[in-house]
């Protein structure tokens, strides 16, 4: 099985915990640049493959056709209970804790209530165990969507308004629609014309915009909600005289635990329950804090409504043109990392992955999540990396952490009044440290100086131009790129 490096996020953490420890080596065969691309095409329009399909699909039983529909039950009916609960248990409360605190520290991020980070950890987690055809991949809101949420809908309306909740939840709705039209069209091989270092490039500019766009809950002042760079360092600089010292004391405390905890979690096989409670923990010391000294320039998260999400149609249609640009943009986001760490994740496990059933298990997740008030969830990095190091053999552990999820929403909102806003600052900086891939561009200046180029390009327009333009031109050279090559075959002599 071919092993294949994604850079994104946590994908340093990632490969290791996948593939083990050392820098990933991407083993390229020997072809033509569009090689794989052009089979995968003529794959979905020749008539006698179309030929082929057809008569397999009449030669499936009742069983086969039931596991096409439920990829759930590949796994179901060969379910160890005595081997596979105890790590699936395990795996799916250990990852459920973690994303408590995660979800609504993203829900901040793409400029929500918390409450709505905890609606996205429900239930699409219930229907992706359901429909997806990963075991491992653990979905919800991840840093970058949230950020693409917030960059795109702050141009559009105030974050304080009920229409920029309705436009999140419409655009999962739209999210969920493109990614089931692309698996249903077999559309995954599109994406092999992206260059990766076109996503590491983009995905390290990223994680510092979003490291800086949390800043403000640790300086104690309001920055500029902004993509790119230069206006968040002019709002910084513009406001420092509202510089306040304990959400900064704080929230570096927070931030210096979590970084501990991860990095010990990461290197010592004993301590592995510290990386996924390193934002538990924030979170309670936190509001213990608050508590009991009740400090008053301590901004609190404040009052969370208690109880499940009630079924509602999406609103907001006739911004419907307006949001296709980033709804296209966070479909290939969940491409590129949702069905890549899934498939790695299905090697490392032994069982084969369909990318195109996976684009459509993540799409009926969201469909069904923006019914019950859920912004753009994918597959995360970091979770899924401790999802398989905690054992995770099949999808009952993403059905454990919806369970807690709908624990934690059901009894536990009230204790969620007085956390920190720097804890759940914290907690995103910490997450997204391992987005920030700079031994990628020292490596690719080593090995191909095409692909730095590449990297850098994608990073510097990214940053300054904010992250639709950095997409676009990443891939537009990327796709140059392709198309030199291919005109202009290297021949050996």
């Amino acid at each position: 099985m071919e092993k294949s490096s994604f850079a994104s996020a946590s994908s340093g953490e990632l490969t290791a915990a996948v593939y083990g420890a050392g820098r990933p080596v991407r083993v390229i065969p020997l072809r033509h640049p569009l090689d794989a691309a052009v089979r995968e095409a003529a794959a979905a329009s020749s008539p006698s493959l179309l030929s082929a399909a057809m008569e397999r699909a009449r030669g499936m039983g009742p069983w086969e056709w039931a596991e096409a529909a439920l990829p759930c039950l590949a796994w179901m009916r060969t379910y160890r209970w005595k081997e596979d609960f105890q790590a699936d248990l395990t795996a799916g409360i250990t990852v459920g804790v973690m994303l408590v605190p995660q979800a609504m520290s993203y829900a901040k991020l793409a400029g929500l209530h918390p409450i709505y980070g905890l609606y996205t950890g429900f239930v699409p987690l219930f229907v992706y165990a359901i429909f997806g055809s990963s075991r491992q991949l653990a979905v919800g809101p991840v840093a970058l969507v949230s950020l693409l949420v917030s960059n795109v809908l702050g141009g559009i309306v105030n974050s304080s308004s009920e229409l920029y909740t309705e436009l999140a939840i419409l655009l999962a709705f739209m999210v969920g629609i493109l990614e089931c039209l692309m698996g249903l069209l077999r559309l995954g091989w599109l994406i092999r014309f992206i260059s990766h270092s076109v996503i590491s490039g983009f995905t390290t500019a990223s994680a510092i915009v979003i490291g800086l766009s949390q800043i403000k809950y640790f300086l104690g002042y309001s920055v500029t909600r902004s993509s790119k760079i230069i206006p968040l360092i002019e709002s910084i600089i513009a406001g420092i005289d509202q510089f306040s010292w304990p959400p900064f004391v704080m929230g570096s405390a927070f931030l210096v635990i979590l970084l501990i905890m991860k990095k010990l979690g990461k290197t010592n096989k004993n301590l592995r329950f510290l990386r996924a409670s390193g934002p538990l923990t924030a979170v309670v010391l936190g509001t213990l804090f608050v508590k009991i000294f009740r400090p008053p320039a301590i901004s609190v998260v404040g009052e969370i409504p208690q109880g499940l999400p009630s079924f509602s149609i999406p609103r907001g249609f006739e911004h419907l043109m307006s949001l296709m640009p980033t709804a296209i943009l966070i479909t290939g986001v969940a491409i590129l990392e949702s069905v890549g760490i899934a498939k790695a994740l299905a090697a490392k496990n032994g069982y084969e992955l369909d990318s195109n059933k996976e684009l459509f298990g993540l799409g009926l997740s969201n469909i069904c999540g923006s019914f019950f008030s859920a912004y753009p969830a994918t597959g995360s990095f970091s979770r899924s990396a401790v999802n398989h190091e905690s054992g995770a053999k099949t999808g009952l552990s993403g059905i454990i952490m919806g369970i807690i999820i709908c624990s934690a929403l059901l009894f536990m909102t009230p204790l969620f009044t007085d956390i920190p806003q720097c804890a759940l600052a914290a907690i995103v900086i910490s997450a997204v440290t391992g987005l920030v891939d700079y031994e990628e561009a020292i490596f690719l200046w080593g090995i191909d100086k095409k692909d730095f180029f590449l990297w850098a390009m994608t990073f510097i327009t990214t940053l300054t131009f904010g992250i639709e333009i950095g997409v676009l031109v990443g891939v537009g050279f990327s796709l140059a790129f392709v198309i030199h090559e291919s005109a202009n075959p290297h021949i050996g002599e």
